[in-house]
């Protein structure tokens, strides 16, 4: 079975979507919200699915908000449509599996299993072993300047499927 059949799978879109559902967040452009997500993809799901399959689906432009920081300054958001963050919320599903074993057991943003709280019991482990260094690392704005050529690359040596890699750079 190829990666992308398996990421369009019913049950892992469905997953998505309660995933997406459950984190709530305000609409895309296009206005709609995510208790209208179920009744969308009962009527559009096999849609959707085929312009993916046959590379012809386009995600949304993202909507842009800016965020106040305690500095004063203001951090870019870009919210996609509920529908762009189903798809990629059944891409990302899939993708943690193939990857997550392939992560530092010290990272923990953004793992499944893993919270900040980890994090700050690894580090009272390190500091009551006699370490006395701590380092906390945020590459700031790394997302608006990561090379895709180069993420990709990085991607297809593990996701030898041409339809993910499409889909997923349609995203970048």
């Amino acid at each position: 079975m190829k990666l992308i059949e398996v990421i369009l799978r019913d049950e892992n879109l469905e997953e998505a979507i309660r995933r997406v559902k459950s984190n709530k967040g305000v609409p895309g452009i296009d206005k709609m919200t995510v208790n209208e997500i179920d009744a969308y993809f009962k009527t559009h799901k096999e849609q959707i699915k085929k312009q993916i399959l046959e590379k012809k689906y386009k995600p949304q432009p993202v909507r842009r908000v800016y965020i106040p920081k305690s500095n004063g300054k203001k951090r870019p958001l870009g919210i996609p449509t509920v529908v762009d963050r189903v798809i990629q919320q059944a891409i990302a599903q899939v993708l943690s599996e193939i990857y997550d074993s392939k992560f530092s057991e010290n990272s923990f943003g953004f793992r499944p299993n893993r919270s900040a709280h980890d994090a700050i019991m690894r580090t009272l482990d390190y500091l009551n072993e006699g370490y006395e260094w701590v380092i906390d690392l945020d590459i700031e704005a790394y997302f608006d300047t990561v090379n895709h050529d180069k993420l990709i690359s990085i991607l297809r040596e593990h996701v030898n499927d041409s339809t993910t890699l499409h889909l997923i750079r349609k995203f970048l």
